[in-house]
């Protein structure tokens, strides 16, 4: 199921992104060769008109196939008015900004309607509505007894009782004392994605690492309570998420990318598309809310990858249109070509390496 969410969250931003590519190519007036999501070898595909659409085999990306774009593919009797390379700089430009704009878009439609709807909120235990807030569980310590009686992340609990008796009042701190007070097994109720679900917990020592003498069943507890806003404050609410979320994988991915040059980078700290995907099956453990926040998530950190001045990505791709634009004359064609191809092996090289990355969190 982890690896059917994760292959639909990237099929659908990687399909807004290029969407957004056709879309302003078709109205720039370019000759648009092909529409593909996914990278060979072809799976499928159908041509209406002038236009290719494909899907292939490799879900990590997709293209726009324009004519001209990369420099040296014009067939002998193409219209090449109709050629990237011969529309107006503002036009080619619109063009590669597309794709990133349509993934900031999504982002801030999707922070718009979740403040809309709800967001799970944490809430302090001194001042929360007893009607709105629940006590929720945050997170499962692995081989802890709750982790072993397959408690759930993301369950909302409704009851806690011992022989001795139960627990009136749910907030973190009385379940902890209410857990570490029992004399035997705990039994915790709880609700997860609308199912009732029961447990029964023998509490012990040695779970928490810096606490080895405290007896607990080993799980993280918060009131969460869904906040929802009107339009207005949702507007406001979405656009300083956007902002604020772009800017700070923009300052990540740059401290990353600068230690990287100096060789001090630590390749632990990227997630390829394992360790993604293991993330969109947490994310959806917490319910349909949590999995459109992380996915407007990761569609800024699409966004934001897109923009690097790297050959072959959008931002790379500007930069020749910059330049022309300042020298008034284009690039060498073929010189340019290779120079996609370099950039577009090295994104693959790096994929690679943190695929590996991520297998070996595994293993």
């Amino acid at each position: 199921m982890t690896i059917i969410l994760f292959i639909a969250v990237l099929f659908f931003l990687i399909l807004v992104h290029e969407l957004g590519h056709f879309v302003t190519a078709k109205w720039a007036k370019m000759q648009v060769d092909e529409f593909a999501i996914g990278f060979p070898p072809r799976l499928f595909s159908i041509k209406k008109g002038e236009t290719e659409y494909s899907i292939n085999l490799i879900p990590i990306g997709g293209y726009v196939k324009i004519m001209g774009e990369n420099g040296s593919d014009e067939p002998n009797n193409a219209d090449h008015s109709r050629s990237f390379g011969m529309r107006p700089k503002i036009h080619q430009a619109i063009v590669l900004l597309a794709g990133v704009t349509m993934n900031v878009l999504v982002a801030w439609l999707i922070f718009f309607a979740v403040a809309m709807i709800g967001t799970p909120t944490a809430v302090s235990e001194t001042d929360y509505n007893t009607e709105k807030a629940f006590l929720t569980i945050t997170n499962t310590v692995p081989n802890s007894p709750a982790d072993e009686a397959g408690i759930p992340s993301g369950a909302r609990v409704v009851g806690v009782q011992t022989e001795e008796g139960s627990l009136n009042t749910l907030t973190p701190t009385s379940f902890t004392n209410f857990v570490e007070d029992a004399d035997g097994p705990v039994t915790i109720q709880y609700t997860h994605k609308g199912d009732l679900g029961s447990a029964t917990i023998e509490p012990r020592a040695g779970v928490i690492e810096s606490e080895p003498e405290r007896e607990v069943v080993g799980v993280a507890t918060a009131l969460v309570e869904n906040k929802k806003l009107g339009p207005i404050d949702a507007f406001i609410s979405a656009t300083q998420r956007t902002v604020n979320s772009f800017w700070a994988i923009t300052v990540g991915l740059s401290s990353f990318l600068a230690s990287a040059f100096t060789l001090s980078a630590d390749i632990e700290e990227v997630t390829g598309p394992i360790g993604i995907a293991g993330m969109v099956g947490d994310a959806a453990e917490f319910g349909f809310v949590t999995l459109m926040v992380f996915t407007a998530f990761i569609s800024l950190n699409l966004a934001v990858i897109n923009l690097l001045p790297i050959p072959a990505l959008d931002g790379g791709r500007l930069l020749f249109v910059i330049a022309e634009a300042i020298i008034r004359r284009p690039i060498n064609p073929e010189w340019m070509a290779r120079v996609n191809l370099a950039g577009f092996a090295l994104l693959i090289l790096l994929m690679v390496a943190v695929t590996y990355n991520d297998l070996l969190r595994l293993f």
